[in-house]
């Protein structure tokens, strides 16, 4: 199977691509996350991810796409809504991407994470995927969260502290107890 799987970040990646391998699918990663804030934070993903692809031989694909303004007129004016418009502008390219480039489905790095919507992801991929013809490979990596994030820190790579939009930023430290 060639499948191109949506990758948010090297620690996330960690255990999909691991459990993939397993499977015999060995995955390529597609960088697209217009969402990520400030610029500074877009670039420690997107290189931590470059450096660990290549650590591990992993094909990555990279849409180097700054997207501040996009993510903001796309989710304004309702900013508590804004999960959906961020998986959606992400799933679409990542499907359309794949359908025009010969993979046979694609996935996503977002369903190891505990903190993500997980039934309103799979919902926008079954949508995505029936938009541009290419099928959709459901992995509930979730519970290897744990163990994907201790290999990232042995491997000393970059964690980071929010989900990526200034938004989630703002929470990690507005629901932060001092």
């Amino acid at each position: 199977m060639k499948l191109l799987m949506h990758t948010c970040c090297a620690p996330c990646s960690i255990m999909c691509i691991d459990t993939l391998r397993k499977e015999d699918i060995e995955p390529t990663l597609y960088w697209y996350n217009p969402n990520i804030h400030p610029m500074k934070e877009y670039k420690m993903r997107k290189n931590t991810l470059v450096e660990y692809a290549k650590m591990i031989k992993a094909k990555l694909i990279l849409e180097n796409e700054y997207g501040l303004r996009r993510f903001i007129e796309g989710i304004y004016p309702d900013f508590n809504n804004r999960c959906g418009f961020c998986y959606r502008i992400r799933f679409e390219q990542t499907a359309k991407y794949a359908a025009e480039n010969g993979f046979d489905a694609f996935t996503s790095t977002l369903f190891v994470s505990p903190y993500q919507n997980h039934e309103l992801l799979i919902k926008i991929a079954e949508e995505a995927a029936l938009k541009y013809g290419v099928k959709f490979l459901y992995r509930d990596f979730r519970p290897y969260f744990k163990e994907g994030q201790a290999k990232a820190r042995e491997s000393e790579l970059y964690m980071q502290k929010y989900c990526g939009c200034v938004f989630s930023e703002e929470d990690r430290y507005t629901k932060r107890k001092d």
